[in-house]
Protein backbone atom coordinates (compact mmCIF):
# COMPACT_ATOMS: atom_id res chain seq x y z
CA UNK A 1 0.00 0.00 0.00
CA UNK A 2 1.39 3.64 -1.12
CA UNK A 3 1.15 6.70 0.35
CA UNK A 4 2.93 9.39 -2.35
CA UNK A 5 6.24 8.18 -1.98
CA UNK A 6 5.84 6.10 0.94
CA UNK A 7 4.59 2.83 1.49
CA UNK A 8 3.47 0.88 4.25
CA UNK A 9 5.76 -2.52 4.66
CA UNK A 10 4.87 -6.20 6.51
CA UNK A 11 8.29 -5.43 8.69
CA UNK A 12 8.08 -7.93 11.11
CA UNK A 13 6.60 -10.97 9.98
CA UNK A 14 5.93 -12.87 13.32
CA UNK A 15 5.28 -10.07 15.61
CA UNK A 16 2.15 -8.66 13.24
CA UNK A 17 0.93 -12.18 12.20
CA UNK A 18 1.15 -12.89 15.81
CA UNK A 19 -1.47 -9.91 16.53
CA UNK A 20 -3.31 -10.39 13.29
CA UNK A 21 -3.96 -14.44 14.23
CA UNK A 22 -4.78 -13.11 18.43
CA UNK A 23 -7.61 -10.49 16.81
CA UNK A 24 -8.95 -12.82 15.27
CA UNK A 25 -8.91 -15.17 17.59
CA UNK A 26 -10.07 -12.41 19.62
CA UNK A 27 -13.56 -11.37 17.25
CA UNK A 28 -14.17 -15.38 17.20
CA UNK A 29 -14.10 -15.44 20.46
CA UNK A 30 -16.85 -12.45 20.88
CA UNK A 31 -18.92 -14.72 18.09
CA UNK A 32 -19.23 -17.55 19.84
CA UNK A 33 -19.87 -16.47 23.53
CA UNK A 34 -15.89 -17.29 24.29
CA UNK A 35 -16.14 -20.98 23.35
CA UNK A 36 -13.36 -20.83 20.60
CA UNK A 37 -11.61 -18.77 23.61
CA UNK A 38 -12.32 -22.41 25.60
CA UNK A 39 -11.51 -24.74 23.25
CA UNK A 40 -8.89 -23.37 21.06
CA UNK A 41 -7.19 -20.66 22.91
CA UNK A 42 -7.18 -21.38 26.83
CA UNK A 43 -4.59 -23.70 28.09
CA UNK A 44 -5.66 -25.90 31.08
CA UNK A 45 -4.42 -28.96 32.64
CA UNK A 46 -6.26 -32.07 30.93
CA UNK A 47 -5.45 -35.09 29.35
CA UNK A 48 -2.14 -35.93 28.13
CA UNK A 49 -3.79 -38.15 25.62
CA UNK A 50 -5.74 -35.38 23.89
CA UNK A 51 -4.26 -33.93 20.82
CA UNK A 52 -5.78 -30.76 21.80
CA UNK A 53 -3.75 -30.35 25.40
CA UNK A 54 -0.38 -30.36 23.34
CA UNK A 55 -2.09 -27.47 20.51
CA UNK A 56 -3.50 -25.46 23.29
CA UNK A 57 0.25 -24.90 25.08
CA UNK A 58 0.96 -23.31 22.09
CA UNK A 59 -2.24 -21.36 21.11
CA UNK A 60 -3.42 -19.91 24.12
CA UNK A 61 -1.47 -17.04 23.64
CA UNK A 62 -3.41 -15.93 20.75
CA UNK A 63 -6.35 -15.99 22.76
CA UNK A 64 -7.09 -12.97 25.52
CA UNK A 65 -10.40 -13.24 27.88
CA UNK A 66 -11.80 -9.30 26.22
CA UNK A 67 -10.48 -6.82 24.19
CA UNK A 68 -8.78 -4.90 26.93
CA UNK A 69 -6.92 -7.74 27.88
CA UNK A 70 -5.76 -7.76 24.24
CA UNK A 71 -5.17 -4.02 23.80
CA UNK A 72 -2.47 -4.04 26.89
CA UNK A 73 -0.43 -6.83 25.71
CA UNK A 74 -0.66 -5.97 22.11
CA UNK A 75 0.63 -2.62 22.88
CA UNK A 76 3.68 -3.62 24.38
CA UNK A 77 3.99 -6.85 21.74
CA UNK A 78 3.84 -3.89 18.86
CA UNK A 79 6.42 -1.50 20.90
CA UNK A 80 9.19 -3.92 21.96
CA UNK A 81 8.59 -7.39 19.37
CA UNK A 82 9.64 -5.52 15.63
CA UNK A 83 12.91 -4.04 17.46
CA UNK A 84 13.53 -8.00 18.68
CA UNK A 85 12.34 -9.49 15.24
CA UNK A 86 14.76 -7.08 13.75
CA UNK A 87 17.77 -7.78 16.09
CA UNK A 88 17.83 -11.40 16.07
CA UNK A 89 15.60 -12.30 13.09
CA UNK A 90 12.34 -13.82 12.55
CA UNK A 91 12.95 -17.71 13.37
CA UNK A 92 14.67 -16.37 17.04
CA UNK A 93 11.63 -14.56 17.87
CA UNK A 94 9.52 -17.63 16.96
CA UNK A 95 11.12 -19.62 18.91
CA UNK A 96 10.89 -16.99 21.97
CA UNK A 97 7.39 -17.07 21.67
CA UNK A 98 6.95 -20.55 21.23
CA UNK A 99 9.20 -21.58 24.06
CA UNK A 100 7.56 -19.26 26.63
CA UNK A 101 4.38 -20.87 25.98
CA UNK A 102 5.36 -24.44 26.26
CA UNK A 103 6.98 -23.53 29.24
CA UNK A 104 4.29 -22.05 31.23
CA UNK A 105 1.65 -24.27 29.99
CA UNK A 106 4.07 -27.11 30.91
CA UNK A 107 4.41 -25.51 34.95
CA UNK A 108 0.52 -24.59 34.83
CA UNK A 109 -0.63 -27.89 33.45
CA UNK A 110 1.52 -29.96 36.14
CA UNK A 111 1.64 -27.19 39.29
CA UNK A 112 -1.87 -25.38 38.80
CA UNK A 113 -5.26 -26.32 38.40
CA UNK A 114 -6.71 -23.32 36.51
CA UNK A 115 -6.19 -22.23 32.69
CA UNK A 116 -4.14 -19.76 31.00
CA UNK A 117 -4.28 -17.63 28.23
CA UNK A 118 -3.08 -14.69 26.50
CA UNK A 119 0.01 -12.80 25.37
CA UNK A 120 1.31 -11.45 28.61
CA UNK A 121 4.52 -13.78 29.41
CA UNK A 122 5.33 -13.58 25.99
CA UNK A 123 5.84 -9.74 26.59
CA UNK A 124 7.44 -10.22 29.38
CA UNK A 125 10.28 -12.22 27.89
CA UNK A 126 10.23 -9.51 25.38
CA UNK A 127 10.56 -6.61 28.23
CA UNK A 128 13.67 -9.21 30.05
CA UNK A 129 14.76 -10.00 26.39
CA UNK A 130 14.90 -6.10 25.12
CA UNK A 131 17.08 -4.80 28.46
CA UNK A 132 19.64 -7.24 27.92
CA UNK A 133 20.27 -6.21 23.98
CA UNK A 134 23.45 -4.10 24.71
CA UNK A 135 24.74 -6.80 26.86
CA UNK A 136 28.67 -7.55 26.34
CA UNK A 137 31.19 -9.86 27.46
CA UNK A 138 32.16 -9.65 31.14
CA UNK A 139 29.21 -6.53 31.74
CA UNK A 140 25.65 -6.73 32.59
CA UNK A 141 23.42 -3.69 31.49
CA UNK A 142 22.00 -1.48 34.54
CA UNK A 143 18.79 -1.13 32.08
CA UNK A 144 18.47 -5.48 32.79
CA UNK A 145 18.83 -4.76 36.29
CA UNK A 146 16.19 -2.35 36.77
CA UNK A 147 14.26 -4.23 34.25
CA UNK A 148 14.19 -7.79 36.62
CA UNK A 149 13.53 -5.14 39.77
CA UNK A 150 10.53 -3.48 38.25
CA UNK A 151 8.92 -5.79 36.39
CA UNK A 152 9.73 -9.03 38.08
CA UNK A 153 9.90 -8.09 41.51
CA UNK A 154 6.56 -6.44 40.78
CA UNK A 155 5.17 -9.49 39.77
CA UNK A 156 6.48 -11.27 43.02
CA UNK A 157 4.94 -8.84 44.96
CA UNK A 158 1.78 -9.18 43.17
CA UNK A 159 1.64 -13.01 43.35
CA UNK A 160 2.23 -12.68 47.36
CA UNK A 161 -0.22 -10.03 48.21
CA UNK A 162 -2.64 -9.93 45.32
CA UNK A 163 -5.57 -12.19 44.65
CA UNK A 164 -6.43 -11.50 41.26
CA UNK A 165 -7.26 -13.14 38.09
CA UNK A 166 -3.87 -12.30 36.58
CA UNK A 167 -1.31 -15.23 36.01
CA UNK A 168 1.70 -13.58 38.18
CA UNK A 169 3.44 -17.20 37.27
CA UNK A 170 3.23 -16.62 33.85
CA UNK A 171 4.85 -13.60 34.01
CA UNK A 172 7.55 -14.73 35.66
CA UNK A 173 7.85 -17.37 33.80
CA UNK A 174 7.72 -15.09 30.39
CA UNK A 175 10.64 -12.83 32.14
CA UNK A 176 12.84 -15.94 32.99
CA UNK A 177 12.57 -17.19 29.41
CA UNK A 178 13.48 -13.65 28.27
CA UNK A 179 16.82 -13.60 30.26
CA UNK A 180 17.52 -17.10 29.11
CA UNK A 181 17.19 -16.34 25.31
CA UNK A 182 18.95 -13.60 26.22
CA UNK A 183 21.57 -15.23 27.13
CA UNK A 184 21.98 -17.75 24.72
CA UNK A 185 21.33 -15.32 21.84
CA UNK A 186 24.53 -13.29 22.83
CA UNK A 187 26.44 -16.98 23.28
CA UNK A 188 25.56 -17.53 19.75
CA UNK A 189 23.89 -20.97 21.27
CA UNK A 190 20.51 -20.12 19.08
Amino acid sequence: MAFGNFKITFNSPVILSFIIISAISLVLGALTGGMTTRMFFTSYPSSWFSPMTYLRMFTYVLGHADSSHFFNNMLLFVLIGPMLEEKYGSKRILIVIAATALVSALINSLFFTTGILGASGVVFAFIVLASMTSFKEGEIPLTFVIVLILYLGREILNGLFNMDNISQMGHLIGGCCGAVAGFLFQKKYI
